[in-house]
């Protein structure tokens, strides 16, 4: 087989750019041999079915609930414009940063953490369930793009900087954290990725870049949405039980910070002319509210950039010759507002009530389908048929479920019910 020229990329080695397998070069010439191998990644990314099924896929409100939605595809596509700049900035790759930015969240299932946390409980005995951990699976694995020589599967066959850069936890299952970026049986590849990495696991820079784009468009966004729906009146954040309970709920995200630090942080954000004060729905508060979102968005970002850039240069910078330097007033900025979220959207009593329900749904179908596997699409149900033994397939069933979105798993869950009566 004839290996494809690789176009070299500034700041990258030919390791970076390698694939896990060699793809001919008829296929390089076939998809555009001008183009760079992170051009390529994110193409592959940006065409794949595991990002399209993101737009199914709960983000903070699931999809229909809201005429204002956010799913996991608009998440992902407002982390890849912040983290496409934030590496254009830094003199990372933008489109190596863009690729693991739009690949970052491919592997949640379907209900966001709700059906991450259901889908854990019962796959405890085989290695458990991380979205962070399913990216990997279904970047080498599970989505159907490349072949290896001897008939399996090798996902959209990555280069070794996409796969690196889209590794958040860059450690296997391990008892001292519930994150981690790679099962069992995925240990090859994991392996593979790091290959040029230190062996503590640390992320790499443009894995950090993503992380932080992450952070930013989540805390952000999940503001402007709850204030946009009305669950938020930007007036409580002024009531001093509200700001005890805030600031106690901060310390999820912060659990280093002291309440004064949290607070300080909520009053610099308040002082400034271009927070939302007030919201009362006209098209001049609507405007005013994104105003603050992009206000935000560069506070987060510019700030980041001046304190990366004065510790370690203008770049360019990649993998392990730098690191995003976060100062500490920004990073607690960025926890109140997670916990602004969490506070009045995501653990409400509504929203508890609904999230049982999504659990219950979650691993009702676990067992369900392990008891159907007939009822499996016909790629993972050959998979299960060529699995060596229990824990192989019901590790099928767990791949299949994780695909689907919210709407799918809910039919799914309908038949198989319905059979089952």
């Amino acid at each position: 087989m004839a290996q494809a020229q690789v176009i070299n990329v500034t700041g990258y080695s030919d390791a970076d750019v390698e694939r896990y397998t060699v793809e001919p070069a008829s296929d390089l010439k076939r998809t555009g041999g001008e183009r760079t191998p992170f051009q390529r990644d994110r193409a592959r990314v940006l065409h794949s079915l595991a990002l399209r099924r993101l737009a199914g896929k709960t983000q903070v409100v699931a999809p229909g609930e809201s005429d204002f939605p956010r799913t996991r595809l608009t998440h992902s596509l407002e982390v890849a414009q912040i983290g496409r700049e934030l590496a254009g900035s830094l003199g990372a790759d933008p489109d190596l940063v863009e690729a693991a930015c739009l690949a970052h969240d491919l592997g949640h299932p379907p209900f966001g953490h709700t059906g991450e946390d259901a889908l854990n409980q019962v796959t405890g005995p085989i290695g458990g369930f991380e979205g962070n951990a399913q990216n990997l699976r279904i970047l080498t694995r599970l989505e159907a793009k490349v072949v290896l020589p001897d008939g399996r599967s090798a996902g959209l066959n990555p280069t070794r900087g996409l796969l690196d850069a889209a590794t958040k936890y860059p450690w296997p299952r391990r008892p001292d954290t519930t994150k981690f970026g790679a099962y069992a049986d995925d240990l090859p590849v994991f392996a593979w990725l790091r290959i040029g990495a230190p062996t503590e696991p640390v992320k790499c820079f443009e894995a950090q870049i993503m992380d932080w784009s992450d952070d930013v468009a989540y805390s952000v966004h999940d503001l402007e949405d709850a204030i946009y729906a009305g669950r938020l009146d930007p007036k409580v954040l002024l009531v001093d039980e509200e700001r005890t309970a805030l600031f106690e709920r901060s310390l999820g995200y912060a659990p280093d910070a002291e309440p004064a630090e949290l607070a300080a942080a909520l009053d610099r954000l308040q002082a400034v002319d271009w927070w939302p004060a007030e919201y009362d729905r006209s098209f001049a508060a609507q405007a005013r509210l994104k105003r603050a979102a992009s206000e935000l968005i560069g506070r987060f970002c510019l700030t980041v950039v001046h304190a990366s850039r004065s510790e370690f240069g203008p770049g360019p910078h990649t993998r392990y010759n730098a690191n995003l330097v976060v100062p500490r007033p920004i990073r607690l900025e960025n926890a109140v507002l997670k916990a602004v979220a969490a506070r009045y959207v995501m653990e409400t009593e509504q929203a508890f009530v609904l999230r049982a329900q999504q659990a219950s749904l979650i691993r009702d179908l676990v067992a369900l389908l392990a008891d159907r596997p007939d009822q499996l699409e016909p790629a993972f149900h050959a998979w299960w048929s060529a699995a060596p033994d229990d824990a192989a397939r019901l590790r099928v069933v767990i791949d299949q479920i994780a695909s689907l979105t919210d709407a799918s798993a809910r039919r799914l869950h309908r038949l198989l019910v319905g059979a089952s009566a």
